[in-house]
């Protein structure tokens, strides 16, 4: 009984992350970017954490009346697809014509990729750019490039989701976990420190999250040609 209880709570944990969601969205409505950042990376890192404890507790086994992979797609699809396309689409960055094209790009690419039953690999990589829009959306609004920058980007990393290229996951790809979980923590720690201080945080900080991203962004296609892998 205790197990099935602990199994349990785990889901529970998990579906906290629908509500930060929701509390990130509120803040959108209302333009409060700093704060529905904060939000978001709150449930970033129940996300992060969720996963480990999930196997642990054999929940598949122990509580299987609740899909947990269902769930936590659910809450992903909110927190890195849908309330970053839409601060995108309504901060101004992305003006007119622009923001219409990304929120539609964004959500329609994304939410095909979710459901392709390849998205992960052998190794618990990510086979495509993993629609991780809340990470791209904070490196965005701490550095404010500019507006062709951004329509590019959004464009090449939608087509990416569809190219049988690598992006490691920080927790489940073993290969350089030792690097890529403290660069991830160190990502989620500038992006919280950035978002603090309402993006105008020191130029120390939004070089460290330009390194911290780019290296989350390569490392998985660095191993892809290092070690001749095939996904």
């Amino acid at each position: 009984m205790h197990e099935t209880f602990r199994a349990y709570f785990v889901h529970m944990f998990t579906a906290t992350g629908v509500v930060f969601s929701m509390l990130a969205m509120l803040a959108a409505v209302d333009a409060e970017w700093s704060l529905m950042f904060l939000w978001l990376v709150v449930a970033f890192v129940v996300d992060g954490i969720d996963g480990p404890m999930a196997r642990k507790y054999d929940v598949k086994t122990k509580a299987p009346i609740i899909d947990g992979v269902l769930l936590d797609l659910i809450i992903d699809f909110l927190t890195y697809v849908f309330i970053p396309a839409f601060a995108l689409f309504n901060s101004g960055l992305l003006p007119g014509w622009a923001g219409w094209l990304a929120i539609i790009v964004i959500t329609f690419a994304s939410v095909l990729y979710f459901a392709d039953t390849r998205m992960k690999t052998s190794d618990n990589s990510f086979s495509g750019f993993p629609g991780c829009w809340n990470m791209f959306a904070v490196v965005i609004f701490a550095t404010r490039p500019d507006f062709w920058v951004i329509l590019g980007l959004v464009i090449v990393l939608s087509v990416t989701m569809f190219l049988r290229v690598k992006f490691v996951h920080p927790v489940r790809t073993q290969r350089w976990r030792a690097i890529t979980l403290p660069v991830a923590l160190a990502w989620v720690g500038l992006a919280t420190w950035a978002a603090w201080l309402d993006f105008a945080q020191p130029q120390a900080v939004t070089l460290g999250l330009m390194a911290t991203s780019i290296y989350l962004m390569s490392a998985g296609i660095v191993q892809q040609i290092l070690f001749h892998e095939r996904l």
